[in-house]
């Protein structure tokens, strides 16, 4: 989808992209100096040329920060696919809700295949270098708790990845509420051991582990694995059915 998307050039809305597709301008190699589009002057379309031009090597030498600039924060998830092998989905487990006065208890990353989970205290430094190996972050909610969380603890690490937070993606396919409550909507079940657990629990279960009981944190690590596989799947059904609807009534 991203090599379809036109709205990152500097001066085309979406007005100008949808009628790039309606006149049959499916992706960037669609588009050449030999094109003729109404109400698209000639300098214009040259001027895209370049755009597009810049845009492919951007994309092959795989510059991430450059797609994160230009696209639309409600488009991210367009990088979705181009981005794949290098995005990870990430989740946090806090004290509290304010990342003034709240720590981060553990991090959980899912490359799509392994799951790392960084606890405080234990192995919590090691986020910060594995961080820099994605170049796409994929949240729920991220953008107002995780990512706020995240540049509050570790004020070191550089966080210019594409950024999808899903609960927007989500809503504009119909999918609004928490994660729990989404996940059920479309059918997907967690665990008997972590089925009914909430943020609120998550909070208790690191008490618990705090005053020694080690089996929580085992809870606590399976519930925020949970979060972030099934993110996965949430992420693959935003983007198909996103992609969709943009060629949809064309």
């Amino acid at each position: 989808m991203l090599k379809s998307t036109f709205i990152h050039i500097p001066g085309v809305g979406y007005t100008t992209e949808r009628k790039l597709w309606k006149n049959g301008i499916k992706d960037w190699w669609d588009f050449d100096g030999n094109l003729r589009i109404p109400d698209l002057s000639q300098h214009r379309i040259n001027v895209m040329i370049n755009e597009l031009k810049e845009s492919k090597q951007k994309l092959t030498n795989g510059d991430h920060s450059f797609f994160a600039a230009r696209l639309p924060s409600k488009e991210m998830w367009r990088a979705y696919r181009e981005f794949i092998d290098s995005a990870v989905f990430l989740d946090i487990e806090t004290t509290g809700l304010s990342w003034e006065r709240s720590d981060i208890t553990l991090i959980g990353l899912y490359d799509g295949e392994n799951v790392k989970t960084y606890v405080k205290g234990a192995n919590m430094d090691e986020f910060v270098r594995d961080i820099k190996n994605f170049s796409m972050v994929i949240t729920f909610n991220g953008a107002r708790f995780d990512l706020p969380f995240i540049r509050a603890a570790f004020p070191q690490v550089k966080m210019d990845q594409i950024h999808i937070d899903l609960m927007y993606p989500l809503r504009r396919i119909g999918l609004s509420g928490g994660l729990k409550y989404i996940e059920k909507r479309v059918g997907i079940e967690r665990s008997s051991e972590v089925k009914n657990f909430s943020g609120f629990d998550a909070v208790n279960l690191w008490y618990k582990y705090e005053r020694g009981d080690d089996d929580a944190l085992r809870l606590l690590v399976k519930y925020n694995a949970e979060d972030i596989k099934n993110l996965k799947m949430l992420m693959e059904l935003a983007y198909g059915k996103l992609r969709e609807l943009c060629f949809s009534e064309l």
